[in-house]
Formats: structure tokens, sequence, C-alpha cells
């Protein structure tokens, strides 16, 4: 059973950082896209960035350039290191993951999607 797990998620002031962390477990396939994305009360779910299974592919949302790095921790960890936030990075954050071999930032294109974790910056 394909399983999705995100952590690291919580309070943090203006300038501080967090590091989110997606489990994944049940996938038998050896190349595959984690996506992050972050969805705001109001607002509809946006791409934050991609890293394909090798770690070879990366793509970051402009918003988050400079400031957030995404890298593989293991086969089965992804890490969102998230730094200089500000109050407008504040959401639930999702990791999701789709079968295929190039980075894509759109939602619908990806197959199994994690519960989120809530990231709110504020003073």
């Amino acid at each position: 059973q394909f399983q999705i797990v995100e952590s690291g998620g919580g309070l943090v002031q203006p300038g501080g950082s967090l590091r989110l962390s997606c489990a994944i477990s049940g996938f038998a396939v050896e190349s595959y896209i984690i996506g992050w994305f972050r969805q705001a009360p109001g607002k509809e779910r946006e791409f934050i960035s991609c890293i394909n299974s090798h770690g070879g592919t990366i793509s970051y949302a402009d918003s988050v350039k400079g400031r957030f790095t995404i890298s593989r921790d293991n086969a089965d960890n992804t890490l969102l290191l998230m730094s200089s936030l500000k109050p407008e990075d504040t959401g639930v954050y999702y990791c999701a993951e789709n079968h295929g071999n190039f980075c894509s930032e759109l939602a619908w294109t990806y197959d199994y999607w994690g519960q989120g974790t809530q990231v709110t910056v504020s003073s």
C-alpha cells in the first residue's frame, strides 16, 4: 500500500527556518518524482519544488528560489529545507509522488498525496 507522510511543520518567526520531511513507502518503481506543494487559506494549491528519484532533476517556484532547498535524504525520504521564511509562506505543505521521470509543477500530474503538515510563519 502506497503511503506518503509529511512531518516537520510548525510555528516559526519571520526569517526563521524549518525542515520538512516526506517519507514514502510501498512504492515499487525505480523512477519517480517527489513534489512539494502548499495551500494557504482561501487559495489554490501551488507548486513549491520537485526532485526526481535520482536527485538529478530539481525545480523551484520563483517565490522560493534561493530560500528553499529540496534534497533526497535516502531512497525513501525527501527533505525540504526552508530558510528566510516569510508570513506569505504560511500554509499546509503537501508532498506528492508521480511515476514519471521529469519534474512537474502541475498538481494533477501527481498520483499520490500525503495528508499535509501545517507551516505558520508569524511573530
